[in-house]
């Protein structure tokens, strides 16, 4: 399990004063993160203090250049460290909405969704954007260990790649296939690698104990049910060892297993072209974090790959990466407004705010650590500290311990970091909390991309029978 502990925390200034690499993934705040003449933390250009006050609390902040950067950089890296042909694919279960699509599309970025709801979010949002079918299709990879027969129809339907995870979704593939011999199916094969990574247990997925991924046992049986079915057309193999993951070594490893199997595949007759490496470099979610940078590892991944395929005389495959987190976990903050302090002498202070566990579960799921300042306080020397508390009816709601902040009042502004990847799209609506809203900031203007649920919203889906009525 990961540590609970944090040393001693800067002052706001301090702390977004801190030496800042172009990396997105390498920093504890977004890039465009700044204190203010008024002493208040500016985000995108836009005072955070005036976006509360404006939107409402808690409040999902996302930096577009942040974003923008990222994309940039993963697409540029492998243009640069890879001499064969790539393709960059948001892992869009990070959060998957209309703007954060847009912004990945106009980077050129393609689509990892793992639902039929995140398949019907990009198509909407490529839609929109004046795409055809086929066009999305060709930036659309469905992943995902138990698709249901609906799903798997919805992405034949849309001609997007299927990325098969295991033999009731290859059977279930190949019967629906025998009805519509005229449209091969594009599918990748997920494999597991059995390469170990340091990370939380929950996060990793490249061990042999996984739920993802054919056996490598079953390979051989695999590649000849493949080829001995018309219906399909295998481009290539995927695997994926896990997330937040710090070192290059596991995905250096992943190039030569990968190759391995490639050639395996190429040996059964399959026309392979795609090697998937997954995703999984981690951030900085706190001083302690260090991960390699996008460009670090993009050049690590490349070099072993070409490399893997050099040794066994291999045509360069077509290399694609899935990160997600890496790409907009440090592009958002979430801003609160403080509520009540209980102090327990000798023991600890709890300082409450207006979320929690509901708009981010990560800690009490996971024991995630966090960063936050007090973004109407920014240049204010830290007080105490204390641990941020959130508002639901769980002991374990707690977002921060022992965090040192200044002398904080009700209504002061608290704003955590590193907030982009998992947190909206793990949200809940316990204790019947309405999900936050959430802006797109850039240049000192905000837009509104994900409208705060209301109690109408809540009760929506419900059903009262008639007979309770009596």
């Amino acid at each position: 399990m990961l540590s609970t502990e944090l040393p001693p925390s800067p002052s706001g200034q301090a702390f977004i004063d801190q030496p800042r690499s172009p990396s997105p993934n390498q920093n504890l705040v977004p890039l465009s993160a700044e204190i203010n003449a008024q002493g208040h933390l500016e985000i995108g250009g836009c005072d955070v203090p005036a976006l509360v006050e404006k939107f409402g609390s808690p409040l999902y902040i996302l930096d577009e250049t942040t974003l923008r950067a990222a994309c940039g950089q993963y697409r540029d890296a492998f243009k640069a460290y890879y001499p064969g042909p790539s393709q960059v694919i948001y892992a869009s279960k990070a959060w998957s909405c209309l703007a954060v699509c847009a912004v990945v599309a106009q980077e050129d970025l393609g689509f990892d969704v793992v639902s039929g709801g995140e398949l019907y979010t990009t198509l909407r949002t490529l839609g929109q954007m004046g795409w055809n079918t086929a066009e999305a299709a060709s930036k659309i990879y469905f992943h995902g260990n138990n698709k249901s027969r609906q799903e798997l129809e919805e992405a034949l339907a849309v001609g997007c790649v299927i990325i098969v995870d295991n033999w009731l979704e290859l059977e279930t593939l190949a019967r629906l296939g025998a009805e519509r011999p005229e449209a091969p199916i594009p599918i990748l094969l997920r494999l597991t690698p059995g390469i170990e990574c340091h990370t939380h247990d929950y996060i990793r997925t490249g061990h042999l104990d996984s739920k993802f991924g054919f056996d490598p046992q079953q390979l051989d049986a695999v590649f000849t049910f493949v080829a001995q079915q018309s219906q399909f057309h295998c481009l290539g193999l995927h695997a994926h060892i896990g997330s937040q993951i710090f070192e290059r070594q596991p995905h250096q490893d992943l190039g030569d297993v990968l190759a391995d199997w490639f050639e395996k595949g190429l040996g059964h007759g399959l026309p392979l072209e795609i090697l998937n490496i997954g995703g999984g470099l981690g951030i900085r979610y706190t001083e302690q974090d260090d991960p390699p940078s996008i460009e670090e590892w993009v050049k690590a991944v490349s070099e072993a790959v070409v490399k893997a395929c050099e040794k066994r005389r291999l045509a360069l495959p077509k290399l694609m990466a899935e990160p997600g987190r890496s790409l907009i976990g440090t592009a958002c903050v979430t801003a609160y407004r403080v509520g009540g302090k209980k102090v327990v002498p000798g023991i600890r202070t709890y300082l409450a705010v207006d979320g929690g566990m509901s708009d981010n579960p990560r800690p009490i799921t996971y024991q995630s650590l966090y960063r936050a300042i007090l973004a109407n306080k920014a240049t204010a020397p830290t007080a105490e500290p204390v641990t941020l508390a959130g508002k639901h009816c769980e002991s374990g709601d707690i977002l921060i311990h022992d965090l040192p902040l200044p002398a904080a009042e009700p209504g002061d502004i608290v704003t955590v970091f590193a907030t982009g990847a998992y947190n909206y799209s793990m949200a809940s609506n316990y204790n019947r909390l309405p999900r936050p809203a959430a802006v797109l900031v850039k240049d000192g203007e905000a837009n509104l991309i994900l409208k705060r649920e209301s109690y109408s919203d809540l009760i929506r889906q419900d059903c009262l029978p008639h007979r309770l009525l009596k």
